[in-house]
């Protein structure tokens, strides 16, 4: 598994990274061992970096990783997390939450320093908020010790601009935004390398959307993406693909990031995910999904506050 220097930290990281979410029961229910399995899975196909937040199934995911990880020589991954984000509409981004966060995620992982802990879906809250107290507040326990990077999350890439912009960060996460159907992530890359800022992409299935089972009923998509993106998977089924491996292999073989994050509670489907993910596409049926998705290409959501969506009235 080739490696990448995260942005300014220092830290070498895997180009494929494991997110723990499943292991949060966020795509269905799971045998505890199977999500334990998935990880050592992971790390055993040259994985070394691992996403979670106490978000993920009410802090159950962090839990889990927690035993998974029990055992392994801490060198031996990079284990980034998050603070901020706890609930559907439960948020606390104040010096003092995020802080204890911190703490009680380190005691769910049982171990003594997070490698990055990042502000998760700020363009929930106040971005000013973000920048003047949340992320000060992490750069205090780097001081200490407690934490090696810091960075943000979210879904509207110019929120995390706004704060990059803003604040001295070391990495921004983004999902479902380099992708067979939704390619922004990738516009933005130089501006965030500009300011010296790794950016992490998460979710190239697309939350499920790029899969041969398709969308969780809770999608955020519009039907047509939805319907656009069955009607590719069904096109991969045909030739005998499975288009899951046709965009984990677009998505890391194309995308200029320091890490792309895939997640199974599966130990199978990790060890398919991580050989499709050091494949080159298919460049002909690759040629065809992408007329069908052609019609909805980057397409996305709205996702938290209005003013977040273009934060001091950017272009987005």
């Amino acid at each position: 598994m080739n490696r990448r220097v995260l942005g300014k930290t220092g830290l070498e990281i895997s180009v494929v990274g494991y997110g723990a979410s499943p292991l949060g029961a966020v795509y269905g229910v799971f045998r505890e061992q199977d999500g334990i399995d998935a990880v050592h899975t992971a790390l055993d196909g040259g994985v070394n970096f691992i996403d979670v937040s106490p978000y993920y199934g009410a802090t159950t995911a962090e839990t889990v990783l927690g035993k998974a990880l029990r055992g392994i020589a801490r060198a031996g991954y990079v284990l980034a997390s998050k603070v901020g984000r706890y609930g559907d509409a439960e948020f606390d981004f104040s010096a003092e939450g995020v802080t204890r966060s911190v703490h009680e995620s380190l005691a769910r992982l049982g171990t003594n320093y997070l490698d990055l802990v990042q502000c998760h879906d700020i363009e929930f809250v106040d971005l000013d908020q973000v920048i003047d107290e949340t992320l000060p507040a992490l750069r205090a326990l780097q001081q200490a010790g407690t934490v090696r990077a810091v960075g943000v999350t979210g879904y509207p890439l110019p929120a995390l601009a706004y704060v990059a912009e803003r604040a001295e960060i070391d990495t921004v996460m983004s999902y479902c935004q380099y992708t067979l159907q939704d390619r922004r992530l990738a516009a933005w890359r130089d501006r965030f390398d500009e300011l010296g800022v790794a950016v992490i992409n998460a979710s190239p299935l697309g939350m499920g959307a790029l899969t041969t089972r398709g969308a969780p009923a809770w999608h955020p998509a519009a039907p047509e993406v939805l319907e656009r993106c069955a009607a590719a998977a069904a096109a991969c089924a045909a030739r005998g693909s499975d288009i899951a491996e046709l965009a984990l292999a677009f998505s890391v073989s194309t995308g200029p990031f320091a890490s792309t994050v895939i997640g199974s509670a599966d130990p199978a489907n990790v060890r398919a995910s991580l050989d499709w993910a050091q494949q080159t596409p298919d460049p002909n049926l690759l040629r065809e999904v992408e007329q069908i998705l052609a019609p909805v290409r980057d397409r996305g959501w709205v996702n938290g506050r209005p003013e977040n969506q273009r934060p001091g009235g950017g272009a987005l």
